[in-house]
């Protein structure tokens, strides 16, 4: 089996992630004990997470809120109903057109949801990012929370950027290069890194950084 590298799935791999990060950093030393207990954030694995992603692209959190409520209440959840459905009723619960594609591209693709779990994080990111309207930001953010890998980052993020900038003293937000160098010492726990980073966005902005 390929090496996938450790798997989040309770709160105590939560915790241990956090301690090494306190362990090797004195910032996240003083940062952990002051935010509440980092979430597990674990999501079922499939198309559903991955359709949800798709809508929450570019918009603000409470937006995606609301389409998702209306897909979810016109059963337009699976691929088959996102397949069967006319572009005037995908566009009815407030899909944009890009999006429509992108979902109908998605539910059509074939791709082996299950398989994922095998694949080692760059291949499987590399399978996520083939798909229409899927890129790094979602392929990333979608092996954090439903394959759980502890691994994985997502530093295009403009939230875990902003968080970064105010927890490190920063001059400026980081770029995505940037900051991803600045997250290179928290591996294997990049994820918890992650968690951790929206919780202090939370806590600095007043505001959710991720659905």
């Amino acid at each position: 089996m390929a090496d996938t590298g450790r798997i989040i799935e309770t709160p105590e791999d939560i915790l241990e992630g956090a301690a090494h990060l306190a362990r090797i950093c004195p910032v996240w030393a003083r940062v952990l004990p002051q935010l509440d207990p980092l979430p597990l954030r674990r999501s079922e694995a499939g198309f559903r997470t991955m359709a949800n992603a798709i809508v929450g692209q570019q918009i603000s959190i409470a937006a995606a809120g609301s389409i998702w409520a209306r897909m979810e209440a016109a059963g337009l959840l699976t691929p088959e109903a996102i397949a069967a459905a006319s572009d005037e009723e995908l566009r009815a619960v407030g899909l944009s057109r890009p999006k429509v594609k992108y979902l109908r591209g998605i539910a059509t693709a074939g791709l082996d949801w299950d398989a994922l779990h095998l694949l080692p994080d760059d291949k499987a990111i590399a399978e996520l990012v083939a798909l229409p309207g899927i890129g790094l930001w979602t392929a990333e953010i979608y092996l954090k929370f439903a394959l759980g890998r502890a691994d994985v980052f997502a530093a295009g993020d403009l939230a875990l950027q902003e968080a970064a900038r105010i927890m490190y003293d920063l001059p400026e937000r980081p770029n995505p290069a940037q900051l991803r160098e600045l997250a290179l010492p928290w591996s294997p726990w990049r994820s918890v890194a992650a968690r951790g980073l929206w919780a202090y966005y939370r806590q600095a902005k007043g505001k959710e950084g991720i659905r």
